[in-house]
């Protein structure tokens, strides 16, 4: 390619390691050589785009000029691509039902059959769907998961820098998505040797790449193309709502493919760095130079190598002199829904990637989401003196969007805020699981997830002997978030240790999923306080009749109470009788049936049951405002009960203190 190109000699890239001589620049003050970003609102004509009609004009310019200089160009005579459905069978994605097709996209390789190129696929959907769902793409495999899951297995290090959300499969399952795998080494070899394979050698018919032919990018994004072709097809697939994912290296090719495919509607773009959201025209971090050398030039065109030459046949060039850039690569997206995401240096998302500088481009992007009616980002700043926001705070309020989370080189932290943001934007309202209350299933909401990663954090502090666990009526009474009953707290269980699990609106489910991932992991309490099962009560959605209500979230209380035996098994654990209803009598026949099963279950030693009923029917003990939530006149009543049990079994209250701080609602403390 270089000979072609008549280039003797292409500059060196900077090395990632910061003790190298030659290491790449991070200081800011250095880090805009050429501070203008081209102008994704400029014809090559000099004239303003000002309308949609005149955006079509430019993108085509845009489109062009990736093509030639870039990214590469489809040929015009690529293989047509015939998928069949290779299996189909009933699977599960955690706890939830789903049904799992494996997918082969055979490429027509009648010009040249000694390269074979099937493009595997496999497309997961929700069994409890009742039409077609969104469904997320996502590069990856099952080769790669399982190397993802052995590595995480094997170093701590990195499912720390994962976070402690589920797993996105996960959660786009429970928020009623679908999702499908597509993988990119089936579609095309991610090293230069394989040029003259994959789908880029079949079309050369395995020949060498010309100047302007597509590289592995293109490549990867042209296939899930065509998986999007297939699902199309797909009846349990709803077309008009299906996205793209990717991380670094799959982050850029899934910018590329949400900016040449309009077919897709959203797109997720995970940690993408140089050749993806990161400006070229920055001295920061990655350049140029590291794209157009030996371990990567493979991903672009063949004439991306002009801009990393030092010496041929033309001078030389670089990046200033590239007639596009990130920003524009963001703008063809629009004015679909564009989440750019980023992990923070400390955590392994390296400085090299420009967390910085990306963000400069989607401000940069932002001008053509508002010229074509969508909301952008939000920020007015001018993009060269643009600074992120904090980290954890999402500019999630428009179609283009931003978060900078605080885990590492991944976007498993940014799925909880993805998915409701998708939610809003296609009108998306997924059909509710009804799942047994004693299966763990974890909340879908941001601040329960956030809450989670909270509790964790407080199960490795201070010492515990007393744990409080259930829902709202357990969270309120330890939280910060509501003073008058924290002071209650404090006044009668200091000195025992005593520390608040409890998380709002949980029902036995999500309860029984926080304990079994890890919010009861190595605390070894001598005493757990549980009162669950209210909000299975009062759940709209739960059927059968008063007895089969009352067995089933029965079971849900029992199996929380026993997957706390098997993390804490020295503990004694107090099982309340769940409180009465005054927002709604009519549940008391339930709760009735539910306390009776419960006293039957404890054995009085190990498990004792504790139901103080009787003594909350009087005035005062429940709030005015939803007659659900005790008074700290009730409180008082609960902790009465307690601390005589709480004497028997750790002795009096001792005049200090070593449990963890307490917490609160994140969404408050925000």
């Amino acid at each position: 390619m270089m000979d072609q190109l008549g280039i003797k000699a292409l500059r060196p890239g900077p090395n990632g390691n910061e003790k190298a001589p030659n290491h790449a620049n991070y200081d800011e003050s250095t880090g805009n050589p050429f501070p203008d970003l081209p102008d994704a609102l400029t014809l090559k004509s000099g004239q303003r785009v000002t309308s949609a009609a005149q955006w079509h004009q430019r993108r085509q310019e845009i489109v062009e000029a990736f093509e030639r200089d870039v990214l590469g160009r489809v040929p015009p005579h690529a293989p047509k691509v015939t998928w069949a459905v290779t299996s189909t069978t009933d699977s599960k994605a955690g706890v939830f039902p789903v049904v799992k097709k494996e997918l082969v996209g055979h490429a027509d390789n009648s010009s040249c059959p000694s390269i074979n190129v099937d493009i595997a696929m496999t497309l997961v959907t929700p069994a409890n769907a009742h039409g077609p769902v969104p469904v997320m793409m996502m590069f990856g495999s099952a080769a790669f998961l399982k190397r993802m899951a052995d590595m995480m297995a094997s170093r701590p290090e990195l499912k720390a820098m994962m976070g402690s959300d589920p797993p996105s499969t996960e959660q786009l399952i429970a928020g009623g998505w679908g999702y499908a795998w597509i993988d990119p080494g089936s579609i095309q070899p991610d090293n230069g040797a394989g040029l003259t394979r994959g789908i880029i050698g079949l079309a050369n018919k395995g020949q060498p790449r010309k100047p302007e032919d597509w590289g592995a990018l293109r490549a990867w994004a042209w296939g899930a193309s065509r998986g999007l072709d297939y699902l199309e097809t797909d009846k349990t697939v709803d077309a008009q709502r299906v996205g793209i994912e990717g991380v670094s290296r799959y982050g850029k090719a899934a910018l590329v493919t949400m900016a040449f495919d309009t077919r897709f509607a959203v797109v997720l773009v995970g940690s993408s760095g140089e050749g993806g959201a990161k400006p070229h025209r920055r001295n920061f971090g990655e350049a140029v130079e590291n794209l157009t050398g030996s371990g990567e030039y493979h991903w672009m065109a063949g004439n991306f190598l002009k801009y990393g030459a030092a010496e041929a046949s033309f001078g030389s060039r670089n990046a200033g002199d590239l007639p596009v850039d990130s920003n524009e690569l963001i703008a063809l997206c629009a004015p679909r829904l564009t989440f750019i995401s980023y992990g923070i240096p400390e955590k392994g998302d390296a400085k090299w990637l420009d967390q910085q500088g990306s963000y400069m481009a989607t401000v940069a992007a932002s001008p053509v989401f508002r010229l074509l009616g969508a909301k952008d980002l939000g920020v007015t700043d001018d993009y060269r003196t643009a600074k992120m926001p904090p980290v954890n705070t999402g500019l999630l309020d428009g179609y283009l969007a931003w978060r900078q989370h605080d885990g590492g080189h991944t976007d498993a932290p940014n799925w909880k805020y993805f998915i409701p943001w998708a939610d809003k934007f296609l009108n998306y309202h997924a059909a509710p699981w009804e799942l047994p209350a004693d299966q763990p299933v974890f909340r879908t909401d941001p601040n329960s997830l956030v809450a989670h990663s909270q509790l964790l954090a407080k199960a490795k502090q201070g010492v515990i002997d007393v744990y409080f666990e259930g829902d709202s009526i357990t969270r309120r009474w330890g939280a910060i978030d509501y003073p008058d009953l924290l002071a209650n707290w404090k006044q009668n269980f200091f000195g025992w240790n005593a520390a608040d699990f409890g998380w709002g609106a949980d029902q036995t489910q999500n309860i029984l999923w926080r304990l079994e991932n890890g919010e009861l992991d190595a605390v070894n309490p001598k005493v757990v306080i549980l009162l669950a099962g209210t909000n299975n009560v009062g759940n709209a959605s739960a059927r059968g009749d008063a007895d089969a209500r009352a067995d089933d979230i029965t079971r849900g209380v029992q199996a929380i109470a026993r997957a706390i035996q098997t993390k804490a098994p020295a503990a004694t654990i107090i099982v309340m009788g769940i409180f009465p209803r005054n927002d709604n009598m009519a549940l008391m026949p339930v709760i009735d049936k539910i306390n009776g099963n419960l006293s039957k279950f404890a054995d009085g030693r190990k498990v004792r049951y504790l139901n103080i009923n009787d003594k909350l029917a009087d005035g005062g003990m429940m709030n005015a405002k939803d007659k659900l939530h005790p008074t700290v006149k009730a409180y008082q009543v609960w902790a009465d009960a307690l601390k005589p049990v709480l004497t028997e079994l750790l002795g009096p209250p001792v005049a200090v203190d070593h449990a963890p701080p307490p917490t609160g609602d994140p969404g408050a403390e925000r």
